[in-house]
Order: C-alpha cells, then structure tokens, then sequence
C-alpha cells in the first residue's frame, strides 16, 4: 500500500507545469493584504507548530507578507555553533536525508537510485573533479523549519552556478522513486576553498519553492533565462565564516553538501535524524 500511495503522489508531478505553479506561489506568498497574509501565517503556525519564541520577531502580525514571515531571523543566540577547529556545522534546519561517502561519482539518493555528481554540479567534470570517492550530506528542509542557510565551515566562494531543471517535490516518496531527483532539479551551485579542502554547497529547487536567493547576488530564482548561469568570483571572493549567513530558501527544499575525502560525518547522525543548524555534522579528519 506504501508503494502504491507513493506512486499516487509522485505520478501526476511528471505532468503538472512545475515552474508555473511556483511563480503562482511566489505571486501568493507576497500579497501584502493585511487579513489575507495574517491569516495565511497564522494558519501555518498552527498546521506545522512554529515556535515563535526563537524569532527575533515573535509578532506574527507584523510581518509584511507570508514570505517576510518564512523567512525569518531568529533570535541571535538561538543556534550556538559547535565548537572545535575540526567541526563542520549543519548549515540548515532540517532532517538528514542521506550522508555518507561518493561512490566514485555516484551518490546514494535512496534504495535503488543514485545520482552523479557531475551532472549536480552543472555537468562540469573540472568542479565534480575534487569530490569523486568524497563526501556528502542531503540535508531536507520541511516547510516547518528554519529556512536561511549559513556556512558549515569558513570558507571562501570562488565560484556559483546556475543550473536550471525541473522542480519536482523532494519529500520521501518523490526521493525513492524519481531516478536522479537532486541532479534533474533546479539548483544553485556555490564552490569554496576552505582550511579542510574543497567544499561545494548545492541548493536544490522543489514545487513551490517560489525563490532562491544569496547574500551576495540577491534573488537567483525565479528567472527567465532557463540556462546555465556561471559567477567568478576569483579576481573578488567572498569570505565567510563558520555560522554566517549564506542564503535562503524562499519556500522550503533541500541543501547537499560535498566534501573531499577528509572529513567524517558525526556518527550520531543517522538517516531521519532532524538537525538545527550549527549542530556538529562533521569533522575534518588531517
């Protein structure tokens, strides 16, 4: 019955106007209305439980529109960092999908599919090159959760890519039967040199995830040019630091992190384990 429950979900996604349906959702969670955005935001609070507290702003009214109050910043000491030189940090809210190590280019999505890292990261053997027989974590944020994302380590960017593709949903049952799901998405691509190696940070895209953005190029997503999309930062990088804030997620979906072969995942942390952003994912082993 699971499977076939799953088949129901998944199904009807190959069909329906992915894109469409986000730029619908991106128009909704924008309205400015006063008692249409206070009574979507307070509706959503009650279905997921959001625990206002932690937000540096706790007034749900005030928010400006549905999207202002997804995105939101918490309380400053609302996520300590795991300490240690060695600690990589989860750079999300979220639930841990997969980690473990890169099959050659291979990278486990769920029994029975895989998918490459070249084809991830754009299709470019050059930035796939550091990670084969590496490291990786799929990290999935539920509509509930915390949707700015932040640096797992120090780091400095020198390169982002664009790579357009579709937006199927990234929940369980979507993971475990569309082959390929993380590298056929839509996805922002950003390369850091870091103190433990090379490390690439991949924003996934998903049905109604209506936005990406950064820090530093501000909204990526929605866009009109469906095509790869490069920014060199080599004669300007960026630097951050253990903890700040990278991007966000206007709507939730999922983040993968690569490493190469010198880092080791938390043994605690287990396939369907939730995990707060700063907690200890992994650490770099010299």
């Amino acid at each position: 019955m699971s499977a076939l429950s799953d088949r129901i979900k998944v199904i009807p996604q190959h069909f329906i106007p992915h894109h469409t349906l986000s730029g619908a959702m991106h128009w909704l969670t924008r309205i400015e209305a006063t008692m249409f955005k206070n009574l979507f935001i307070k509706t959503f609070i009650r279905l997921y439980n959001v625990n206002m507290q932690e937000a540096q702003n706790p007034d749900p009214r005030s928010y400006k529109h549905f999207n202002e109050f997804f995105t939101r910043a918490l309380q400053p000491n609302a996520r300590p960092l795991a300490g240690g030189n060695n600690a990589v940090v989860s750079p999300v809210d979220g639930t841990v999908n997969q980690l473990g190590s890169i099959d050659g280019r291979r990278i486990f999505q769920a029994k029975g599919h895989h998918f490459d890292v070249i084809e991830l990261l754009g299709g470019s053997y050059e930035f796939a090159a550091p990670f084969l027989g590496g490291q990786f974590a799929t990290l999935y944020l539920s509509p509930r959760d915390y949707h700015r994302i932040h640096a797992p380590v120090r780091g400095v960017l020198h390169e982002m890519v664009y790579v357009p593709g579709r937006l199927f949903s990234v929940n369980d049952a979507t993971t475990r039967l569309v082959p390929g799901l993380f590298a056929r998405n839509e996805r922002l691509v950003c390369l850091f040199n870091t103190e433990f190696g090379p490390m690439a940070l991949v924003m996934v895209g998903a049905i109604f995830v209506s936005s990406m953005e950064t820090v530093f190029e501000g909204v990526i997503t929605p866009t009109r040019e469906h095509a790869i999309r490069y920014w060199s930062y080599e004669e300007s990088p960026h630097i951050f630091y253990k903890g700040q804030e990278l991007g966000r997620f206007n709507m939730g979906s999922t983040v993968i992190l690569l490493f190469g072969k010198g880092v080791e995942w938390n043994p605690a942390l287990t396939a369907g384990m939730p995990i707060k952003m700063g907690q200890l994912l992994a650490q770099h082993k010299p």
